[in-house]
């Protein structure tokens, strides 16, 4: 198949681009490396240094002649979204339509969204958390990239233009970047590594969900089979059901590194939940995914991929 991978030298983008060339298909990558790293770019791939929202991005979606649209660019950043929210709804919201509106008169066969079950859902009524239940964000960007599944819904009902949608909890791996606000797997283990202290918002008992990249990846495939007409226009949790604590991250994080340092405690912040896990037993019914690495699996590969980066 023909593939245009968007945010694809970006952490999980770029993982799946590498999964989708080593199985063989044809794969064109759409980064304005604002975030993502040319060092991620696959050599297999061809690039579009664009940003999604430029008419020249619609034009190479238009052109392109893609089966797949699997589009990952996006404004990812909580907590940058409670504080630039015009810009995260730029990003998240108008440049998906500029990209949809390109796709469907492009031909495109299928949209894979990546969307969010870590804040899309809110604080949840219990946990894990299925696809079911209410959607009530607390921060901007939760909000924006929900309202982009109304979008696909709708160019689905309008102009037939399939979708699948995928909400991830919170991706770690390989690639992760450790500088910014977000990624809290690869802040910890690059602070360590660097034997500096990171923080801790609130006491450190929050529950996230932790899904590796590579699982992730095969996700995205499952997501793009194109002889699967049952999958069309529907979504999927991706996940564990199992919720991490912030405390018993650092604490394996910690042992991974060989760190006798503590992290330093801040205060919690009002746009980040306190629990949540999601329950993927759908996209094991209906793709055929379950999650494979198991945490500390995970978490051993992110240190090793660091520690080599250091040398």
């Amino acid at each position: 198949m023909r593939i245009l991978v968007t945010g694809g030298a970006g952490f999980i983008g770029s993982n799946v681009a590498d999964m989708l060339i080593d199985r063989g298909h044809e794969v064109h990558v759409m980064d304005d490396l604002s975030t993502g790293s040319r060092e991620n770019l696959n050599p297999g791939a061809v690039f579009h240094e664009l940003d999604i929202r430029s008419p020249e991005a619609a034009s190479v979606v238009r052109g392109g002649g893609f089966d797949i649209l699997c589009h990952h660019a996006a404004q990812m950043d909580v907590r940058r979204s409670v504080r630039e929210p015009l810009f995260d709804a730029d990003v998240n919201i108008r440049g998906t339509i500029s990209l949809l509106e390109a796709a469907r008169s492009g031909g495109d066969r299928r949209v894979v969204y990546a969307s969010t079950g870590g804040a899309v859902y809110g604080e949840p009524e219990a946990i894990p958390v299925a696809e079911s239940h209410p959607v009530n964000p607390i921060c901007h960007y939760g909000i924006s990239k929900h309202t982009v599944e109304h979008y696909l819904f709708l160019y689905r009902h309008l102009y037939g233009l399939d979708y699948v949608v995928l909400r991830y909890p919170n991706v770690y791996g390989p690639r992760q970047n450790p500088h910014g606000e977000a990624g809290v797997t690869a802040i910890f283990t690059l602070a360590y590594l660097e034997g500096r202290r990171p923080r801790i918002n609130g006491d450190g008992s929050q529950l996230r969900d932790y899904v590796h990249v590579r699982d992730i990846a095969r996700a995205n495939l499952m997501a793009m089979d194109l002889d699967r007409s049952d999958i069309s226009g529907r979504i999927f949790n991706i996940g564990w059901g199992e919720g991490r604590s912030v405390r018993e991250l650092d604490g394996i994080i910690r042992r991974l590194t060989g760190t006798d340092l503590v992290p330093e405690q801040g205060p919690p912040l009002p746009e980040e939940i306190l629990r949540i896990s999601l329950d993927a037993r759908l996209a094991a019914e209906v793709l055929g995914w379950k999650p494979e690495i198991g945490f500390e699996e995970g978490l051993a590969d992110l240190v090793a991929h660091h520690r080599g980066r250091s040398r």
